[in-house]
């Protein structure tokens, strides 16, 4: 079975093929990651808007690479 699907996707064009490759990786997710991923974006956004309100300050993005460098070594 597994052989006959892979030898049906090979003759899929190369954007069908990647999209298929897609949709299985996505399908090996769990629902505990999903909801990771939904609760950074949620973060995210509620950091963003504290930003926007001058609740927060950013840190230059160079300024954040060179600390984080510096704490690698």
């Amino acid at each position: 079975a597994l052989h006959d699907i892979e030898s049906r996707a090979m003759h899929l064009e190369p954007s069908e093929r990647a999209l298929l490759v897609r949709h299985l990786i996505d399908s090996l997710d769990t629902e505990e990651e999903a909801n990771v991923d939904k609760l950074w974006v949620m973060e995210a956004e509620t950091r963003y808007q504290a930003y926007l309100k001058g609740e927060m300050t950013a840190i230059p993005a160079d300024e954040v690479l060179a600390r984080a460098r510096k704490n690698l070594k």
